[in-house]
């Protein structure tokens, strides 16, 4: 198969280095890999890293790096991308080290972004250790998790056939809920190996590049004490704790100190490629992920029966 096989690690440019650090080490549990010339990276596996993270202005996504399966593969998808009329350039041997990968391309998405072709990306020197985790992140086959994305205009059409026909994406499903009259989420969901989706698109009013990037965690005690550490760190809640129809996927949601937000999860869904239909759904939840603000307001408006009682 000449097409990506996972989502091996993104990059973000961000302008708190250490409020970064805090935020990934300290409330989600990862390991700091090392420290670089304008930044860190992080780990949350065997891998050398999932997250490089540098400094700069952007407070957003700036690469995603999609692994392949080998150098023939990786060959295969750039002669198809350059078939295409999509430009492909490789990448230097610097960038390779610093990405700790055997090999990189560089190209981009319809909606402008930077896309990392890559084989070979390294495993650490040391085994995996989270100060906080009872169990891990759940990486191995699905990769380092998902990311939703902004598609900022470009049609459903040209995107899917950049993702779908040139990447070998695959549609896992389609969620269209109506949110208030007239205001409408429509979300496309893909897939490239047994997780749910690897990236998701949606049209939503937002300027940045991404919306969110989700870790899944193998023991669910993980997700509710993450999430009473980012409460505890008075860490802005983007969604409370719920779960999605789709994926199945039990989390929260808070946002980074760059303003995008990452999902924390537990227990998603593993697509069996031999049995799977593509479905659309009318809502984004199952249950739950309020807005923080909306579950305030409910608890400060319930009466309590202690006071009650005195």
């Amino acid at each position: 198969m000449s097409g990506v096989k996972e989502l091996g690690y993104v990059v973000y440019e961000v302008s708190g280095l250490a409020d970064w650090e805090h935020f990934g080490v300290d409330l989600l549990g990862m390991q700091l890999g090392e420290r670089t010339g304008d930044g860190f990276t992080l780990r949350t596996d065997e891998k050398a890293h999932r997250w490089v993270v540098t400094e700069g202005p952007a407070d957003d996504l700036v690469a995603t790096g999609y692994e392949v399966e080998g150098a023939g593969a990786l060959d295969a998808l750039v002669v198809k991308l350059r078939a295409a009329g999509v430009e492909v350039t490789e990448g230097d041997e610097a960038l390779a080290a610093a990405r700790k990968v055997d090999r990189i391309f560089l190209t981009a998405d319809p909606m402008g972004n930077r896309i990392e072709l890559v084989e070979g990306l390294a495993e650490a020197a040391t085994p995996f250790v989270s100060a906080s985790l009872l169990g891990g992140f759940v990486t191995g086959a699905g990769g380092a998790g998902h990311q939703v994305l902004l598609a900022h205009g470009v049609s459903r059409e040209t995107y899917l056939g950049f993702y779908l026909d040139l990447l070998g994406f695959r549609i896992s499903d389609i969620i269209v809920e109506e949110l208030a009259p007239g205001v409408v989420a429509d979300l496309i969901f893909l897939h490239c190996n047994g997780r749910h989706h690897t990236v998701a698109f949606g049209d939503l009013p937002s300027p940045k590049k991404t919306h969110h990037f989700m870790v899944e965690v193998d023991d669910i005690r993980d997700v509710g004490l993450a999430y009473d550490r980012c409460m505890d760190a008075k860490q802005p809640f983007e969604m409370t704790l719920g779960m999605h129809p789709n994926d199945h996927m039990f989390s929260f949601y808070v946002f980074t100190p760059s303003g995008f937000s990452i999902e924390y999860g537990w227990g998603g869904l593993i697509i069996d490629e031999e049995t799977w239909e593509v479905k659309t759904l009318d809502r984004l939840h199952s249950w739950g992920h309020r807005p923080p603000g909306v579950v305030a307001g409910l608890l400060a408006a319930a009466p309590n029966p202690m006071e009650e009682n005195h």
